[in-house]
Parts: structure tokens; sequence; C-alpha cells
């Protein structure tokens, strides 16, 4: 099994998390966000990142992506039992991938760290701080009344748990963490989510692939421990037209 994406892509991830926690075996290829040739092209017609490869299998979108996972490798499922909780637990993937997304990704993580690396230009200061101002403090209001006060929201670490997690990390590369006086039950979760073995693995992949040294970085993730796949599908100049970091 083969994931093409970022360690730094919060929907990426996303998909690795969830292959963690079921035990799966898989490579990636550690493509950068904004990166891609013309087979990348035509894996992802979106231009998307992750795009998972399993044999003749090939998917993008992380959402569709871990629902695959669930399917096709049912042992450790991601989503509880029962009609009503597995409808909440894709709620919150989705306002995760979708509201958390345009606001700690876009709104911070893209513009204080995405575009003075790979665009070379400066952020748009004005919009992250209208998203710390305005926007983000609603989102974590929401995220305070929905968010266990302990353990994870279906008992053990599921889909809706990383996903969720998952913006927070970029959040932090951005420089940005919940006010835990303000919003403790959500900094808590977070904090528990983001200790959990799972992202810690990740983690030190992550620290690898936003270093600016490209040219060591592939040596650099399998010292490591990553295994990656022989294959690249970014060696382009950047494209904007990617939809998903």
């Amino acid at each position: 099994m083969q994931i093409i994406g970022s360690f730094v892509s919060p929907y990426v991830r996303k998909v690795l998390a969830c292959l963690e926690l079921k035990q799966l075996t898989y490579e990636v290829d550690p493509i950068t966000p904004f990166f891609g040739n013309d087979e990348f092209s035509r894996l992802s017609p979106l231009r998307r990142i992750p795009v998972l490869i399993d044999g003749d299998v090939t998917i993008s979108d992380s959402s569709v992506i871990c629902a695959y996972l669930d399917d096709a490798y049912p042992q450790r499922p991601l989503l509880p039992q029962g009609a009503a909780p597995r409808a909440r637990a894709r709620w919150l993937e989705e306002y995760a991938d979708t509201r958390l997304g345009d606001l700690l990704v876009w709104g911070l993580f893209y513009q204080r760290v995405v575009r003075p690396l790979v665009w070379k230009e400066p952020a748009d200061e004005q919009r992250v701080q209208q998203t710390l101002s305005e926007k983000l403090p609603r989102a974590l209001d929401y995220l305070e009344g929905e968010l266990p006060a302990s353990g994870f929201l279906c008992g053990n670490l599921g889909l809706a748990d990383v996903a969720i997690a998952s913006f927070f990390r970029n959040a932090a590369y951005a420089g940005v963490e919940v006010d835990a006086a303000r919003w403790p039950v959500t900094a808590g979760f977070i904090g528990r989510a983001l200790d959990h073995p799972v992202f810690r693995k990740l983690a030190k992949y992550e620290a690898v692939q936003l270093r600016t040294d490209v040219a060591g970085r592939r040596q650099a993730l399998l010292d490591a421990g990553a295994k990656l796949t022989a294959q690249t599908y970014g060696q382009r100049e950047p494209r904007r037209g990617m939809m998903r970091l």
C-alpha cells in the first residue's frame, strides 16, 4: 500500500494515523505540497493529496481513503458502532476537513509557513489576524461543547479524533496553540490526541519534511525510519492548483 503526500499535510496525517491505528503496512512518496508531475495529475485529477494506491485500487481524497480502509480492512474499525455515533463521527471529520482546514491551514499555516517557504512571499497578515480574532474563536467555542473532557470521542482514538487533532498540529507549526484558560476542554483533547503514540511517531517524519534542505530530505526520512517509495511524483515547479495541503 502506498500513500502519495506530504507528512505535514493534515489530510495526509489523518490517513497515515488511521493506517497506524489499523496496523497496516504502507509506504509513502513524500511529495511536497503544490508540486506534482503529469503522472500525479493522472492519479489525482483534482491535484489533491493524499492519494492511496492499494494494488489495482487508486483513491484520492482523505475521507474516501479512510472509508475505503474501514471497508477493505475492517479489523480495528475507525468508526464507532451504531448509526448515530457513526454519523456524529463522520460529521466531526467533515467539520475538521472543511472549517478547521479553512481556518488552521489556509488562514494560518499557509500564510505563515507555506507562503514564505514555498512561494517566497510574505503572509497575508490581515487574514491571519482576522482568523485569530474572529473566526477561530467561534470554531473553538463550538468544539468546546462537542469534545469530551477526558478520553476520546468514541472511547479509543478514532477517525473523528484524528481528523480534528491533525489540523491543530499545523496550527502549532504556524505558532498558534489553543488557549487552555478559555477553551480547557478543547486544549486538553488536542493535547491528549497529539500525545498519542501514533501522532508522536508521525511527528518525527514531519520534522524532517519541514527542513529547507530538500536534497537531503529523503535520506533523512529514511534515517528516521520512514518507509518510502522509490518513485516520485513531485519533480516539477510549484503549481497553485492543489486544493488541499
